[in-house]
């Protein structure tokens, strides 16, 4: 495979493994590292990514893989996702501070969530993959996939209608 061949090949989720990475990693800089070995990799085995369904799954895979092994050799129990790439485009400065809490109290949800919810939500909601792929980046079966995605979602949602009440109850 020519090096054009292989970067058109690449080039449509090269993006989508550096923003996978950063939430894994949270460092820019580890996320780039990431991304730059997982691009190694996968031109090592350029010659037979055409036997492979989808070369963006194996791409995922490949760096959740990497970065869960820089997780476990660098900081072992710190694991922290982080989603720096929300823009607002409201216009009032009011409904601006209104918006940036309420995702800042989402990231801290999401943050407490199980690990496995966490990526689930990640790559659904963020990176916006099909539960098919979800699956097999995650080695799970596509059922469980959507159980835990409900599951966060509705913890999320649930954490976030008692934050905007302030705690007050219909009674």
């Amino acid at each position: 495979m020519k090096p054009l061949e292989f970067e058109n090949l690449i080039a449509p989720f090269k993006d989508k493994v550096f923003r996978f990475a950063k939430r894994l990693l949270v460092s820019t800089e580890e996320a780039e590292d990431a991304t730059q070995e997982v691009m190694v990799r996968l031109w090592h085995k350029k010659e037979t990514l055409t036997n492979y369904n989808s070369v963006e799954a194996l791409a995922m895979t490949m760096t959740k893989n990497f970065c869960l092994d820089q997780l476990k050799s660098k900081r072992a129990s710190n694991l922290q996702l982080v989603h720096s790439n929300y823009r607002d485009n409201q216009v009032g400065i009011d409904q601006q501070l209104e918006a940036k809490d309420s995702w800042n109290w989402v990231e801290k949800m999401i943050n407490e969530l199980p690990e496995q919810q966490r990526l689930i939500i990640q790559m659904r909601d963020v990176e916006e993959f099909e539960f098919t792929e979800i699956a097999a980046i995650l080695e799970m079966n596509e059922t469980a996939v959507r159980v835990a995605l409900s599951r966060a979602r509705k913890t999320i949602r649930e954490q976030l209608v008692a934050k905007h009440n302030y705690g007050l109850t219909n009674s």
